[in-house]
């Protein structure tokens, strides 16, 4: 009994594999714990093997590759629609193994382990920069109880914390003092380490071809483009531009029907970090349009003259996703048209 197509249900302890033949009769549809499942699969012919992508889908879809298997990894969303009925591991594997076969499926990239660990290197700073946001918004509410107010930006916020660590605010009660004085030396701590994170990204962005290529663009630098060069690689796993746009969540949302087309807000629907990172540049760039006319993008001045301000940034933020897509595809550095 050949086994041709096998959905593959990840888990911490216990994996489900559901396996079926070319005629689309069920082979088997079994639980292995970890330590059986490259074993398992080691003794099958090479297959095509369904995994939903989630935490570990990459590492395991490496290391099924490396036995001879064709792994796909799919969002999570577009497996659910193909699960019959209740909810088990047995189902979800099943429905894996059934959406898998589509010819409409969409996949994700498998990335490389580099590229997780430039990942992991984003999502670290990204947790100490809301750790230090959270700290700052503490220090604030408690000098507020006592009258004193601080000024917005971390800047002011860092030279606060400093001012108590050195006992610089007398007038406060030795209680309160020593609370502020924990938290500010937690505050600056964090603020220092942040520049590590800071200096480590724009030294793997110079390392990386993709990551240069990215930066030639407007409003694009070294964290944006580190971030997306290890999030999408190549970007051939997407179509066309405006398809990577739509994975970011940038395009309308449509609610068309009866020949009548309705577009309503960005549908918000991807990559998160990515689109906040990508709207934060065009925002650099919404500014310079005042400060700096004459270096401003033609589009985008015309853009603003008719359109509010924030409208303008997400539609700029939409047209860069477009060129991102089109600069990695092309593996080529971005040209602006002559005015």
């Amino acid at each position: 009994m050949q086994v041709t197509t096998v959905g593959l249900d990840l888990a911490k302890n216990i994996f489900q594999v559901h396996g079926v033949t070319g005629t689309g009769e069920v082979a088997f549809n079994r639980p292995l714990r970890r330590a059986q499942v490259l074993a398992f699969f080691e003794r099958l012919s090479p297959c095509l093997i369904g995994i939903e992508a989630c935490a570990s889908s990459h590492h395991w879809a490496r290391e099924l590759s490396q036995l001879g298997h064709t792994v796909r990894l799919m969002p999570p969303m577009y497996v659910k629609p193909y699960v019959k009925r209740g909810k088990s591991d047995a189902v979800d594997a099943e429905a894996i193994c059934e959406a898998v076969t589509r010819p409409t499926m969409r996949f994700v990239e498998i990335k490389s382990e580099e590229q997780q660990a430039l990942l992991s290197l984003h999502r670290a700073r990204d947790f100490i920069v809301r750790q230090r946001t959270q700290l700052i918004n503490m220090v604030r509410s408690l000098a507020a109880e006592f009258g004193i107010t601080i000024a917005r930006g971390v800047a002011r916020a860092i030279e606060f914390a400093r001012s108590i660590i050195d006992g610089k605010q007398p007038e406060l009660p030795d209680l309160a003092q020593d609370v502020l004085r924990v938290l500010s030396r937690q505050l600056v701590d964090l603020h220092n380490r942040l520049g590590w994170y800071e200096i480590t990204m724009r030294i793997q962005a110079r390392l990386s071809r993709q990551a240069q290529l990215l930066q030639t663009i407007p409003g694009v630098g070294p964290v944006t483009a580190s971030a997306v060069a290890a999030t999408i690689g190549s970007g051939r796993q997407f179509r066309s531009g405006r398809e990577f746009a739509a994975w970011l969540g940038l395009t309308p949302r449509n609610h068309s029907s009866g020949g009548k087309e309705r577009l309503g807000k960005i549908t918000k629907m991807g990559d998160r970090y990515l689109r906040q990172l990508i709207v934060v540049g065009m925002t650099s760039r919404i500014r310079q349009v005042a400060t700096r006319p004459e270096r401003a993008d033609p589009w985008l001045t015309k853009l603003l003259q008719r359109k509010p301000a924030r409208l303008a940034t997400v539609a700029m933020a939409n047209k860069t996703a477009r060129i991102m897509w089109a600069v990695l595809t092309r593996d080529e550095p971005y040209k602006p048209h002559a005015v």
